[in-house]
């Protein structure tokens, strides 16, 4: 992974750049197993909250060309329309920046080294990105709130992104993206905590809330003590969940663990499942085309999970409640008592 954004620079076209960023961190080899999952959130540890929380001199420096800035917006613009890495020094940033074009690698040197909080630009989360994609690499998010109460880490409006060793905590939302049938989204080894609401007139904020992306892949992830909302909503065409932990035993108003409202194809498997008590709605683990049918269904594979409740709770649910009426194949899932393996609804 150290050597991609050579490969990147190598590459030439700037769409062929982001097949070559997704390929190198997405191989195609199977999820590792869950126990990996802990492994791979070791490193991160949080700078305390007063470190950096100013603008400081060189925080922020241009790989490629050695410049260093103060902000991060600056050295988004020294970049532009072409492509970099952003290196940045550990601490605490009040800060946001808007990605206007571009491929751009933002990079912590230690996964956790480098903190977000509470500042969003344009109202919507500390990176709003609409170039051509971006990559994020150790970065903390945190305490994001808008007054529509969208506040994320990451907006993507456009282009692909791949995220890795990331951490999003006690914000509105994680991760919110627009519509973008050509684009790809990888998120591998980070974690989502205490994030969602539904109090706001814009409706629901989710942990992950991807729009109609070509593909999401979400791997070696956990995502605990939801505020709200699902854990993952997504209306992709395609879908690649595997190796995750969806712990919700210490969730408060929380929905569906998995939303996949309007269909999807893809792959869920070798994920764990955990339903806690307090819970909006607690009648499925997972959804499938719930709202809007945009694309089909046939041929999902839910594989090799494993779902129970959190301990001492006894209730009724459903591990997959089907709006679509599609030939979804289940296999080896290991489901506890008052769990019904599949439901059409």
């Amino acid at each position: 992974m150290g050597t991609l954004s050579q490969q990147a620079v190598e590459a030439g076209d700037e769409r062929d750049i982001i097949t070559c960023m997704i390929n190198t961190l997405a191989p195609s080899a199977p999820a590792r197993p869950l126990a990996l999952i802990a492994a791979a959130l070791l490193p991160f540890t949080l700078v305390p909250s007063g470190a950096s929380a100013q603008p400081v001199p060189d925080a922020f420096t241009v790989a490629e060309t050695g410049q260093r800035f103060a902000t991060l917006q600056d050295a988004v613009d020294a970049i532009g329309d072409g492509r970099g890495t952003i290196r940045i020094q550990p601490g605490t940033y009040r800060q946001c920046a808007v990605q206007e074009g571009g491929v751009i690698v933002y990079e912590a040197p230690q996964p956790g080294s480098v903190t977000f909080t509470a500042r969003s630009c344009e109202g919507k989360a500390a990176f709003v990105l609409r170039g051509v994609g971006a990559e994020i690499r150790g970065i903390t998010f945190s305490n994001m709130r808008v007054p529509d109460g969208n506040g994320a880490g990451i907006r993507l409006e456009k282009g692909a992104l791949n995220v890795a060793y990331a951490r999003f905590e006690n914000s509105q939302q994680g991760i919110l993206t627009a519509d973008d049938p050509t684009g790809r989204i990888y998120i591998t080894r980070s974690t989502f905590s205490g994030l969602g609401t539904c109090e706001n007139s814009a409706g629901c904020a989710h942990s992950i809330y991807i729009g109609n992306y070509g593909s999401l892949t979400v791997r070696e992830s956990r995502f605990e003590r939801g505020t709200g909302g699902h854990y993952v909503k997504a209306r992709s065409r395609e879908v690649l969940i595997e190796g995750n932990s969806f712990d919700d035993a210490n969730g408060k108003a929380t929905n569906y663990m998995i939303d996949l409202p309007a269909g999807s194809v893809g792959r869920i498997g070798e994920n764990w499942f955990v339903q806690g008590r307090d819970k909006e709605n607690y009648s499925a683990f997972i959804a499938l085309g719930a709202e809007d049918l945009l694309h089909p269904s046939d041929g999902l594979k839910i594989e090799k999970n494993e779902a129970r409740f959190a301990p001492g709770l006894s209730r009724n649910s459903v591990f997959l409640a089907d709006w679509t009426a599609s030939r979804v194949v289940m296999q080896g899932n290991r489901i506890a008592g008052g769990i019904k393996q599949y439901e059409q609804r």
